[in-house]
């Protein structure tokens, strides 16, 4: 049966269905033979040679979903670095069959980091109108009073557009600085480190604590755990039914 091929792709685990069509966009899938470059196109895996990046298409995989507790100085990338540094791919290389993280997460950020072979549920996950709630612990030079907190808490101007109202509170001093617990439903591209800079407390450390409601537990830094059936449940539920447009 012909399936959209950016579909197919995400379905043997390889990525997200938005990044199989940015593949398929730079000419890296081929099917027989020959470049597949439109959104729409389609293919019959059972009779058609699909191949991404020169490689053949593996056939779909069973569903895998895991919590991995990211350490700092480690890249979110699913390739080699050519600098040689640690990937967060190093640490799940036992796990059967090919996984990738749901979003990412900075050089030196810690915390908690989804992987899973479910390219419909990540893209959904990372998708705004779904509304997936982020938690920080930010350690930040200085103690921002309340009218600074209150900018975050209604949102500053990033990136050309305002972000999404978030709940901040101070959670401990620590000497002359302060721990943040930061309440997001969004992730911008450095996101917390920004806005932190833009009220003047730069972040001294950051560790992402919880996503779409799983939290780290008693995990250790660098280890990884496979999600229980209550949690993958959780996840879908979550991103089940598209949000009603206001």
């Amino acid at each position: 049966m012909k399936t959209r091929i950016h579909k197919l792709i995400a379905d043997a685990g390889l990525t997200s269905r938005r990044q199989a069509e940015s593949w398929m966009s730079e000419g890296k899938v081929k099917v027989n033979g020959k470049k597949v470059d439109k959104r729409g196109e389609t293919a019959d895996p059972e009779v058609d040679v699909i191949e991404v990046n020169g490689k053949r298409l593996p056939r779909m995989q069973e569903k895998v979903y895991i919590l991995f507790h990211k350490p700092g100085s480690c890249l979110t990338t699913t390739g080699k670095d050519l600098r040689g540094r640690q990937t967060v791919m190093d640490f799940v290389k036992k796990v059967p069959g090919r996984v990738f993280p749901v979003g990412r997460l900075d050089f030196n950020t810690q915390g908690i980091l989804l992987f899973t072979n479910d390219g419909e549920l990540s893209e959904k996950l990372l998708e705004p109108r779904f509304k997936i709630e982020r938690i920080y612990l930010a350690k930040v030079r200085g103690t921002p009073d309340e009218k600074k907190l209150n900018r975050l808490r209604k949102g500053l101007w990033l990136d050309e557009r305002p972000t999404a109202p978030l709940q901040v509170e101070i959670q401990r001093m620590s000497g002359k600085n302060c721990f943040l617990k930061l309440r997001m439903i969004e992730g911008k591209n450095r996101h917390v480190k920004r806005i932190c800079e833009m009220i003047g407390h730069p972040v001294i450390r950051l560790k992402r604590t919880c996503f779409a409601g799983i939290g780290l537990g008693d995990l250790p830094l660098g280890a990884f755990r496979f999600l229980g059936p209550r949690e993958i449940r959780s996840l879908k539920n979550l991103v089940a039914t598209s949000p009603q447009k206001k």
